[in-house]
């Protein structure tokens, strides 16, 4: 059993470990962000424009023939 090998096996594994934790984390963290603004323009006044941004073909024709 070669012991410096075991060794520098278990450091990458922690390395690629810390490395999926990081960025697991600043996901986590933009998503959270994401939540947040998407929470306040759901509350602010502008609905009506989110809604017409999210589904512009909506609402842009009447028919009143019958």
């Amino acid at each position: 059993m070669d012991i410096a090998a075991l060794s520098i096996g278990l450091s990458h594994g922690k390395v690629k470990q810390e490395a999926s934790l990081a960025i697991m984390n600043k996901t986590m963290n933009h998503a959270e962000q994401n939540a947040a603004s998407l929470l306040q323009m759901m509350n602010s006044s502008q609905v009506k424009a989110v809604q017409h941004v999210a589904q512009p073909h909506l609402g842009g024709n009447v028919d009143v023939s019958r």
